[in-house]
């Protein structure tokens, strides 16, 4: 219960401050198993575009977070496991053995849609978007069944500006595109770079 009162304020206040809008450009909000990839310049992102979707799709949605931020005892943990109901990854793993990503394969593997950031980090440099890690080619290939969805969240990074205490109301908008899809020859420098351009592609012209 606690948790999804939490929830509900977290992303009714999300949306009042953002006034976020929902593009959906290339796919539409339908019930189907999603990969969806973003931008990745705020620690908002996530919630912002969880708040995005439709109540049902939402219930079946679930964010990618790095464990070395969200893992803390306390508040950010809560919110990761119980409100959001997070898959964590271990991005500073030193086990060669170790694979990263199996949280998120298991998570895909029951079912779960995914919001995924493969830019890896966020994005606090003047480019628009970083060169992706391997980890969307790897999720893609096991995963051939489901959409890789593209989403170009804008404006987030000026409505919660590194630094500042309070946000700024801003509008923001979530532009969906055309799913993504591993071609059978396809390399993963090709696949990468052309899921980055699709991405890209969905930002505004002055972002």
């Amino acid at each position: 219960m606690l948790a999804a009162l939490t929830a509900f304020i977290i992303t009714s206040a999300a949306r009042l401050i953002t006034g976020a809008r929902a593009l959906w450009l290339g796919c539409t909000p339908q019930p189907v198993q999603r990969l969806y990839f973003a931008n990745h310049s705020s620690h908002g992102d996530f919630v912002l575009l969880w708040a995005s979707l439709p109540a049902p799709l939402r219930r079946r949605t679930r964010p990618v977070a790095g464990a070395d931020y969200w893992a803390k005892p306390g508040l950010r943990d809560f919110i990761i496991r119980k409100v959001f109901n997070g898959v964590l990854i271990d991005r500073q793993h030193s086990e060669a053995q170790h694979n990263p990503l199996q949280p998120v394969l298991d998570a895909l593997a029951g079912g779960d849609s995914l919001i995924f950031f493969p830019e890896g980090t966020r994005n606090l440099s003047d480019e628009p978007l970083l060169a992706f890690k391997s980890g969307l080619f790897h999720l893609a290939a096991a995963n051939p069944g489901i959409e890789v969805v593209p989403v170009w969240i804008a404006n987030l990074n000026r409505v919660m500006p590194k630094g500042r205490a309070l946000p700024l109301p801003l509008l923001c908008t979530l532009s969906f595109g055309e799913p993504v899809r591993l071609g059978s020859d396809e390399s993963k420098p090709e696949f990468l770079e052309r899921a980055r351009q699709a991405l890209l592609a969905l930002a505004p012209k002055d972002a």
